[in-house]
């Protein structure tokens, strides 16, 4: 609904920089279209002025001058016609966008994130120890960490064959939990689950 005298921000020019509002964008406006080089540079003098009073958070940067000058000259829309007291040739790197993150293409930034980077740390080593004892141990440790994680963070499940699953898949098919023999620690959830069990065949 339009009310005749009444204007609303969102039918108006969208700020290049926001945090100094319309009236400071408006003052710069003014001085773009001033007659005279003299009176731009004497306008643009006092405009920021205004800027540091209007965003006072920008002094905490140590070069904040050189920053608000910057700023005039990207809300002129590079327009202005002064004698800059600083190169404003970068100024337009303050409005690009960081360009995104690749994602990790290696295995190991790739496991599931209940496991965490201990878990993680772990099938890597595991990839390359040779047979042995050692071995033996480190694949008792990490099957059990690994089955506490899906406890905890894996939404309760304590299915020992995704344990298996789970450890060849992310050591490349190096480790093959064989469950019939293996022995996982028994938990106190599971303990507590045994009790439930026994007292309900009462």
């Amino acid at each position: 609904m339009n009310i005749k005298g009444l204007d609303y921000n969102t039918q108006r020019e969208k700020l290049i920089l926001s945090e100094y509002g319309r009236e400071i964008q408006k003052m710069v406006d003014y001085a773009i279209a001033l007659p005279t080089k003299e009176e731009r540079q004497r306008a643009a003098e006092t405009i920021i002025f205004q800027m540091e009073n209007k965003n006072p958070q920008v002094r905490e940067d140590g070069d904040y001058q050189r920053t608000l000058w910057d700023h005039l000259y990207l809300m002129s829309r590079r327009e202005l016609d002064i004698d800059w007291p600083y190169d404003v040739a970068d100024a337009d790197k303050i409005l690009s966008k960081p360009q995104p993150m690749k994602l990790p293409n290696d295995n190991q930034n790739n496991y599931p994130r209940h496991y965490g980077q201990l878990v993680s740390a772990l099938f890597e080593r595991l990839k390359t120890m040779p047979e042995g004892e050692e071995r033996d141990e480190l694949v008792r440790l990490t099957a059990n960490q690994m089955k506490q994680d899906l406890v905890t963070w894996g939404h309760g499940s304590m299915d020992n064959e995704r344990v298996a699953d789970d450890l060849a898949r992310f050591t490349d098919g190096v480790i093959q939990l064989d469950l019939n023999n293996f022995h996982f620690e028994v938990r106190k959830e599971e303990k507590k689950e045994g009790v439930k069990n026994k007292k309900s065949k009462r």
